[in-house]
């Protein structure tokens, strides 16, 4: 009779990421760092600059200023510029990132992927449910529903480098690849439910440009050149066919190459998301930032926001539907799955990462003046709503995460350490003979030198007591 097989190990949720995915991830996480503090910046001019007196004419003034061809049915204003415009850009990041993960991330294995999915879901649903039973219970209107369901993890991470907390590579990946699943859904849901009337000859030559695009990648023809225009068109014909232009840019942006062929040392698609990224994080979210932040704040603003059912709705669902619904999603997926939490890490860190998420920026903004479309006092007391509710989730999330600080720094130091200085952190040698070669040749000339110093130091003890007890013996003689 066959022998039982063993039962397999336990399968670790949060653990180490591998060498190449680290790396990935801490480019990917730098530049949206610094764009995130951009973004700061952006809001904070934002709300400045409308709540001055003596400028607060000049940013209505200047957001709604119409440029663009009449003919091509693009005269927009500089913050629809902003929204539709800028914003295809972000989503085209969007779109490289989830095919990335689709194919050489974390999501391309299932068993990977089912916590940051689940966590995700129900980071979406959780909050949905907050707002609409808070509207429901109130009378408010249910069409912000979606407002408080996404995160923006430049915001997150901009909170992440002002506070200085050295967040442990794991729980970075997570957050990032939670964001990445939340954008997914954040783009379905504007193409689902703010679709009111479709163009389908427009809709359907922005088809025939992404088939031209998807053609030529596979042809691998190169040249900025080609597919700029082609992207502008195909940009300009989905915005007339009443679907959100910005799924054109996650469209081009899935259709990219991201797993590498032999002799390749970055896929097309990493390459192209490398140049990309800081265009979209350091200047399209800012200046979408720029042109949608900028709300009335007054104390009175600020308590009639806890006072309608539509803005504490949203304020809620950003700060306790999100912790709820991603803390809940991570610990059942743990409990229900042969998975378990990484042993460096505690349940604590799992409630403040999901506490982070709860910042709903850039995509909070945008569906929020979807949503109340035509309704302009409630779009900017919505508005007013994100900014509090992010606030509130980055000041709780910047507690819980200085508590444990000291342990996310002590394993940082550890996930950097390299001793043998060959640009690899030993954690990701422990298992290669060279390496303990080479921190033995490097032990070995440590206690040589250690050898050699003791040897001086004890000579020079020995002389010293040598002249000592000769002054000894020579005041002896003089007595």
């Amino acid at each position: 009779m066959a022998a039982p097989r063993p039962p397999a190990p336990a399968r670790k949720v949060l653990g180490r990421l591998s060498l190449p995915e680290r790396n990935f991830i801490a480019d990917a996480l730098r530049t949206e760092t610094v764009g995130g503090v951009l973004l700061l910046l952006a809001a904070i001019t934002a709300l400045l600059w409308a709540n001055i007196p003596a400028l607060g004419d000049s940013y209505e003034s200047v957001g709604h200023f119409h440029l663009g061809p009449e003919a091509l049915g693009l005269d927009l204003s500089i913050e629809h510029w902003a929204a539709d415009g800028l914003l295809a850009i972000f989503f085209f990041v969007a779109g490289i990132e989830l095919k990335r993960e689709l194919v050489a991330g974390d999501l391309r294995d299932p068993k990977a992927a089912v916590l940051p999915v689940v966590a995700a879901l129900c980071g979406m649903v959780a909050p949905a449910l907050v707002y609409i039973l808070t509207n429901v219970t109130g009378g408010g209107s249910l069409s912000g529903w979606a407002v408080p369901t996404a995160t923006d993890i430049a915001f997150a991470l901009a909170v992440l480098a002002v506070i200085g907390t050295s967040l442990p590579s794991a729980l970075r990946a997570f957050l990032l690849t939670l964001a990445v699943v939340d954008d997914l859904f954040a783009i379905l849901i504007i193409a689902v439910f703010f679709t009111e009337q479709i163009n389908f000859a427009a809709l359907g030559g922005a088809v025939v440009g992404l088939s031209v695009f998807w053609l030529l990648l596979r042809k691998g023809v190169r040249g900025w050149y080609v597919y700029i225009p082609l992207a502008l068109v195909i940009w300009g014909l989905m915005y007339n066919s009443g679907v959100h232009a910005t799924i054109a840019g996650v469209a081009m942006g899935l259709m990219l190459r991201c797993h590498r062929h032999e002799g390749e040392e970055h896929s097309p698609g990493e390459h192209i998301e490398h140049l990309v990224r800081p265009l979209s994080a350091g200047l399209a979210v800012p200046l979408f930032a720029l042109f949608s932040a900028g709300v009335a704040i007054s104390g009175g603003a600020l308590r009639d926001v806890f006072a309608q059912p539509e803005t504490l709705g949203v304020v809620l669902g950003l700060v306790v539907g999100k912790m709820v619904g991603i803390f809940g999603g991570t610990w059942l997926t743990v409990r229900f799955t042969r998975a378990s939490l990484s042993d460096d890490l505690a349940w604590a860190d799992v409630f403040a990462v999901a506490t982070l998420a709860g910042i709903g920026f850039t995509v909070s903004l945008l569906i929020g003046e979807l949503a109340f479309e035509g309704d302009a006092t409630l779009t900017d007391e919505v508005k007013a709503a994100v900014l509090l509710g992010s606030l509130t989730a980055a000041l709780v999330a910047t507690v819980l995460l200085k508590i444990r600080n000291a342990k996310y720094r002590r394993m940082c130091e550890e996930e950097d350490r390299d001793e043998d200085a060959d640009g690899i952190p030993d954690i990701y040698e422990q298992d290669e003979p060279e390496y303990h070669l080479r921190m033995a040749a490097i032990f070995e000339r440590k206690a040589a030198e250690h050898r050699r110093l003791a040897e001086e130091k004890a000579a020079a003890r020995h002389a010293l007591a040598e002249v000592a007890g000769r002054a000894g013996e020579e005041e002896h003689r003089r007595a």
